[in-house]
């Protein structure tokens, strides 16, 4: 018994479904030949390999505009997310009511993160722009991050405050520490729950060093650099006095730019002791005690007692679900591009 022909699957168009697309095709060509003179035509083998070769060249563009289709189609979708959902969050735009802005600064303070100085910013500047706007809060719940990040917020804070002439109020939820507390500084008044951990005034630089169980394993690092400190910080060299040195004046630097922070503003009100800048952190009643926080209170009670606008209003900028899956669309979309151009032929 003669073994049956394996199916010739397209290397674009191979499916479980089992349609042989091509074979209808070659079918069909074989069938107009022979109602032309059969097999005994002359040049039937020319015509049926010339019939053959552009039937499959149809069904190959066929499948190409029909996948291109669809990726239009995903496209166009998403897009349209886009265009409804393009203000990530904020306030709805009729806000003219009397009301209290609210800006949340949560988790982790860093470049790219939805506490960024870039979303942070673009909060405050929003809800202090909106005229009925009658103070600012910072709802503040975040164990620090990138004191460069804390520095642009601070700096736009004190500006915004004198560009617009009205209040900046800090509410801590359950943490305030470091870069967090660098933000918290420049508000006029900062309300803390009486179990929040505020402070960490320092600044640290961490990592690891393996030199020594490398020597144990008798496992050499090669490391080859131009410039005696390139490879300062390094996990597998070892760290020279001069370096150490180096590090620990940078630290020292940052954290003088901090305290200056704090002392402007808090002012009077801080009462300095030599554990205030050491890096150690508080309760909100101990913050309160020492000065670095003004008294006991949560949104709803700033809102109403001390704005004197219960009505609150989100100005909260992050990414929103349209621009997440444009996101995940493009790394997606520019993946496949990059594959297809690795297993291109070239063109000779």
């Amino acid at each position: 018994m003669t073994p049956p022909t394996p199916p010739d699957f397209d290397s674009e168009n191979s499916s479980s479904n089992m349609a042989f697309p091509h074979a209808s095709r070659a079918q069909a060509a074989t069938e107009t030949i022979a109602n032309q003179g059969g097999v005994n035509a002359p040049g039937w083998e020319r015509n049926t390999l010339e019939k053959l070769a552009m039937a499959v060249i149809v069904e190959q563009r066929q499948a190409r505009r029909w996948r291109n289709g669809i990726r239009l189609g995903w496209l166009v979708f998403l897009s349209l997310l886009v265009w409804f959902g393009m203000e990530r969050g904020g306030a709805p735009s009729d806000t003219s009511a009397p009301h209290t802005a609210v800006v949340k600064i949560e988790g982790e303070i860093a470049s790219g993160a939805e506490a960024s100085a870039e979303f942070v910013v673009a909060a405050m500047r929003s809800a202090f722009e909106d005229k009925g706007a009658q103070a600012v809060v910072l709802l503040i719940n975040s164990p620090g991050g990138s004191p460069v990040q804390a520095g642009i917020i601070n700096d736009e804070i004190l500006r915004l405050k004198a560009l617009h002439q009205k209040p900046v109020y800090a509410v801590v939820e359950e943490t305030c520490a470091s870069a967090a507390y660098y933000i918290a500084a420049g508000a006029d008044k900062i309300f803390v729950d009486k179990a929040s951990v505020v402070g960490s005034i320092g600044v640290l630089m961490d990592g690891f060093g393996f030199t020594g169980l490398m020597d144990k394993l008798g496992v050499e690092r090669r490391l080859m650099t131009a410039g005696e400190n390139k490879g300062f910080m390094d996990p597998f060299s070892p760290q020279t006095d001069k370096q150490r040195v180096f590090a620990q004046a940078m630290l020292d630097q940052i954290h003088q730019q901090f305290i200056a922070v704090v002392k402007t503003g808090r002012g009077k009100r801080l009462k300095e002791t030599p554990e205030t800048f050491s890096g150690l952190f508080w309760t909100g009643q101990q913050a309160v005690d020492m000065g670095l926080a003004d008294q006991l209170g949560n949104l709803d009670y700033v809102a109403r007692e001390v704005v004197k606008a219960e009505e609150l209003l989100d100005y909260t900028r992050r990414d929103n679900v349209a621009e997440r899956l444009v996101k995940r669309f493009g790394a997606a979309m520019g993946e496949s591009a990059m594959r297809a151009l690795r297993t291109a032929p070239a063109v000779r």
